[in-house]
């Protein structure tokens, strides 16, 4: 296939194909949080299990990429990007991964329920949370267009319009926090003092999650500013 695009003779060794390899693991590992913790409302702790099990393999797996490409990425190579935002990508992307471990481990590892009273709004919560992370993919698929097209300036109004999708999510994500906490706050009395300790982790977990997405977009748009 012909193309104007100057990098094209370059692009099989180009870093961006392993990268949107690596935050399609990264959105599955995510996404898996979802039934997972559908399975700890439903106590039901062996397919919670399953799920987890789930979730650590894609950690694994994005984390086996990361270093793939971090050992591969040439000192010098002709990009339209640095290499040092390449790294920080990488390194955005694989702590997204890294918190959806953390939050499903803190949840299987205490066999953690969540109060009936409160279980809505989080799972609306991290449902929110989860779509961040979705748009941070679709952002960096974006990306991979942008660079194929020679960064033509119709793409890079898509990728300025997606980022600013994912800021709006997580603003709502944020919103989301403040209300579960409220919630949790009133709740409080009811429940065992440990307990109230750890669904504060968890639920500063899930707005981590949406953070870190955020922070993708972020570096996705310093890549096509320049």
């Amino acid at each position: 296939m012909v193309t104007s695009n100057p990098f094209s003779a370059i692009f099989g060794r180009s870093p961006f194909q392993p990268l949107l390899e690596h935050i399609v693991k990264v959105d599955d590992c995510a996404e898996q949080l979802l039934p997972f913790f559908e399975t700890t409302l439903a106590g039901d702790w062996t397919q919670a299990g399953i799920h987890r099990e789930n979730i650590t393999r894609l950690e694994h797996e994005a984390d086996d990429l990361k270093t793939e490409l971090r050992l591969n990425l040439p000192n010098t190579m002709f990009l339209p990007v640095s290499r040092s935002d390449l790294l920080d990508l990488i390194s955005a992307q694989d702590k997204i991964a890294n918190k959806a471990r953390d939050i499903s481990g803190i949840m299987m590892g205490r066999k953690m329920q969540v109060p009936d009273a409160l279980a809505p709004s989080m799972r609306d919560y991290l449902r929110t949370s989860v779509a961040c992370v979705n748009q941070a993919r679709e952002a960096l698929e974006e990306l991979k267009g942008l660079l194929e097209s020679g960064f033509g300036r119709a793409v890079s109004d898509v990728i300025d319009n997606l980022v600013r999708e994912l800021h709006h999510l997580e603003h709502q994500v944020d919103s989301q926090q403040v209300a579960v906490r409220r919630r949790l706050f009133e709740l409080e009395a009811t429940l065992p003092p440990v307990d109230v300790m750890f669904l504060y982790r968890v639920i500063d977990g899930i707005a981590d999650l949406s953070d870190r997405a955020e922070r993708v977009g972020d570096r996705l748009q310093v890549m096509t500013a320049k």
